[in-house]
């Protein structure tokens, strides 16, 4: 069996010297489709930031992508990003360039040097997202639901083997997120694990993964909860 893409065991995450998250457990595997839930505050994205490197782990066992993560250099944070894929709420999107160009960009960052091999990865992801022939729009001319989906290309690229999706849905509006979620979840069905916060339960229960939620400086595994209700459901 392969090793977890996340292995975090009794770890501890502080900010400004208050304990955020204390004795924390979690593994991720390849393929997995999971969501992370709880109140405002509560620690989600705390969480997610030591995952991507921008939050030190106290204490504890810490491993993303088979790097230590309570002893990872700066100067290897950077290859770290570029194993993963994220998916922001607020898209982060540059506005003053077009679709194709904010693709591009990435792509020559990441070490992409062949004017051919981009323009057919970039072709192949936009017709992936169920945006084809939009590459030569700017980010303004696109709706919310339009930009997640280029968010998402952007998060695919490189064919990571984890993507973080921070309240991909947060900003859109019911259907537009259905589609959103149904998209990450063709993601995942092609190898890609998914770890995305979310605040819209009805998710959950439309569209089954693994649930866990953050409460009172903990976390805990709530998907036999969400299992049940919705067996419940279609009773």
């Amino acid at each position: 069996m392969s090793e977890p893409l996340i292995r975090y065991q009794n770890i501890c995450i502080q900010q400004q010297g208050l304990e955020i998250l204390e004795d924390i457990n979690f593994e991720l595997n390849k393929g997995e489709f999971v969501y992370l839930i709880g109140k405002v505050g509560s620690g989600k994205t705390s969480f997610l930031k030591t995952i991507y490197g921008e939050l030190e782990i106290e204490s504890g066992e810490a491993e993303v992508m088979g790097l230590n993560m309570r002893t990872i250099k700066q100067k290897h944070i950077p290859d770290l990003r570029r194993q993963l894929g994220i998916v922001f709420q607020d898209f982060q999107l540059l506005t003053d360039r077009t679709v194709h160009a904010n693709l591009e960009f990435v792509l020559r960052a990441t070490g992409w040097k062949n004017k051919v091999d981009i323009h057919m990865r970039i072709e192949e992801v936009l017709e992936q997202v169920g945006m084809g022939g939009k590459g030569y729009k700017m980010p303004n001319e696109l709706s919310g639901g339009e930009q997640q989906r280029i968010v998402i290309a952007r998060a695919i690229l490189n064919k990571p083997e984890l993507i973080l999706a921070h309240e991909p849905t947060g900003n859109l509006d019911a259907e537009t997120g259905r589609s959103i979620v149904e998209l990450l979840k063709g993601i995942c069905e092609k190898g890609s694990a998914i770890l995305m916060i979310t605040h819209n339960l009805n998710l959950l229960t439309e569209y089954p993964g693994k649930v866990y939620r953050f409460d009172n400086h903990h976390l805990e595994n709530a998907t036999a909860e969400f299992a049940n209700f919705s067996e419940q459901n279609v009773e």
